[in-house]
């Protein structure tokens, strides 16, 4: 009689959790039309079988161009920037890395830009976790280094970024509709 009890006890349980999950599914967002990505120097720091140690890491969203003429017009010239959609983009130094001159030891930072037409402002800030650029803090600038801009013959689609190497670090390239910008960081 016991066992029966439980049975019967553990089928209604298992029933009355079942009508539960049904009727009270969880609805999950849609895909961001600005996706997040992430990119490591080096670059196959995640894959790599023989446990490479990434020394950057940066997290950003991607916008997409849409047609859109970006710099200058959507992103206007003179303006602090996100660099990139939604969040801003936020980088991890597992060492101490230089840009422009200065020295920055080891921890998450934030990168914004001031784009204008012939260079930009790249800025190393040390607020995280903000939505854009609306709550950004110029007295929380690490460091800022203006960088030259290349025309590119056919627009990127997406805002992209990705490293090169060099013999005394890696420069980290930036892309997005016609432009191109590198930064060097050294390490």
């Amino acid at each position: 009689m016991r066992y029966i009890f439980i049975v019967v006890f553990a089928l209604l349980c298992f029933n009355v959790k079942a009508q539960e999950t049904s009727t009270n599914e969880v609805k999950f967002p849609v895909a961001d039309p600005s996706p997040a990505d992430i990119v490591y120097f080096p670059l196959n720091a995640p894959k790599a079988k023989d446990a490479t140690k990434p020394i950057i890491k940066i997290v950003y969203s991607r916008p997409q161009r849409k047609g859109r003429e970006i710099f200058g017009v959507l992103e206007q010239y003179g303006k602090v920037w996100r660099f990139g959609a939604n969040e801003n983009t936020e980088v991890c130094f597992f060492e101490k890395v230089t840009i422009g001159g200065k020295k920055i030891k080891a921890g998450v930072y934030s990168l914004f830009a001031i784009p204008n037409k012939d260079t930009w402002t790249i800025i190393v800030n040390s607020q995280t976790d903000k939505w854009g650029a609306f709550s950004y803090d110029q007295t929380k600038d690490i460091v800022r280094v203006n960088v030259p801009v290349k025309t590119l013959a056919k627009p990127i689609e997406y805002f992209s970024l990705t490293f090169t190497g060099r013999s005394d670090g890696a420069n980290l390239i930036i892309g997005w509709d016609k432009t191109q910008v590198e930064l060097p960081i050294s390490f």
